[in-house]
């Protein structure tokens, strides 16, 4: 059995100890993880996926009212969203699944659409935050929604707009609570103000606990070639420059997974978790928020140099690339 969401060989023990034809079928379909010790944790849906849940149950109202909807995520999986939709408004409520920190779960998104126009129109509103500057990807004043949540979106209502036979439309996402959630987030602290962030690399919450750590741990022990990498991002670059490595998403556990190393091993990703897993302090001084940040300057660049050059972790080599894949630092 493979996890068709990380590619992940779940081992023919851990599957033995699936005791539910139900919960197989959840890990079979990518909708939920299995663990090493047969347990089963269900995986949630980003906030971008969740938004676009509710563009596609607005548009498909103006047909008929909708109660869920078949979801196409970025990670190519289809999944069924119970929404409400009526009347040109739909509205999905977000599933963090196992995931117990999630600070936007059960919030309700809402989306209002009108017919109009030959295209499709994406507007945010209340509950979704913007950026207070610029950044190396967004613009002051943008809205904080991620490419891969944007397209997401996008996807969904052009095949509303195919099944309902509509040329165009206006759709305005909003989120309930979305602006006291964004407060108790990171948001602030990135330069996000008046609610969420729509993102979502895969569609995908991914659950996380004990059992998933130690999981992480057993995979690690168990390869010879291993590459640790920090996000999807870094999960989809590593298996390109490393496809003779076992690459393993540690997120922020960087050090949970390094004490489980017993040789030399890769540690790859962007910037902001690894550098600052190096050296927390890292922003401390230079006047920046977010790591992401500095590195566009040219003094950051030169910081990640001499950081990489300090080989901190002798037996590990340190690859830093940007969101293209492109190679910006290199500890060999």
């Amino acid at each position: 059995m493979i996890d068709p969401v990380t590619g992940f060989p779940y081992p023919d023990d851990w599957v033995s100890r699936i005791e539910d034809d139900t919960a197989r079928a959840l890990v079979e379909e990518g909708r939920a993880v299995l663990t090493a010790s047969g347990a089963i944790l269900r995986r949630g849906i980003t906030t971008g996926a969740t938004a676009a849940a509710s563009a596609k149950a607005a548009v498909l109202s103006f047909k008929e009212a909708v109660s869920e909807v078949n979801l196409l995520l970025p990670c190519e999986i289809r999944v069924a969203v119970p929404v409400s939709g009526e009347e040109g408004q739909g509205r999905a409520v977000k599933d963090s699944g196992d995931y117990p920190e999630d600070r936007t779960a059960g919030l309700i998104f809402r989306a209002d659409a009108v017919l109009e126009g030959d295209g499709i129109i994406i507007r945010a509103g209340e509950g979704i935050g913007r950026f207070t500057r610029d950044t190396p990807r967004y613009q002051k004043g943008e809205p904080a929604i991620s490419p891969p949540a944007l397209e997401c979106i996008l996807t969904a209502i052009r095949e509303a707009l195919s099944e309902t036979g509509y040329p165009g439309v206006s759709v305005t996402l909003s989120v309930i609570g979305g602006v006291e959630a964004g407060a108790d987030t990171l948001n602030p602290k990135v330069g996000v103000e008046g609610g969420i962030s729509l993102l979502g690399t895969t569609g995908f919450v991914e659950p996380w606990d004990d059992h998933l750590g130690s999981a992480m741990e057993d995979r690690i022990r168990g390869a010879d070639r291993v590459v640790i990498t920090t996000g999807r991002i870094g999960l989809r670059i590593s298996r390109l420059l490393f496809p003779d490595h076992e690459v393993i998403l540690a997120g922020s556990r960087i050090g949970q997974a390094l004490g489980a190393l017993e040789g030399e091993a890769v540690l790859c990703g962007l910037p902001g978790l690894v550098l600052k897993f190096l050296v927390p302090d890292i922003l401390k001084g230079t006047g920046f928020q977010t790591v992401e940040e500095y590195m566009a300057t040219e003094e950051g660049m030169q910081r990640m140099q001499a950081i990489l050059r300090e080989r901190k972790y002798p037996d590990i080599r340190v690859v830093i690339v940007d969101r293209h894949g492109g190679i910006i630092g290199d500890s060999r």
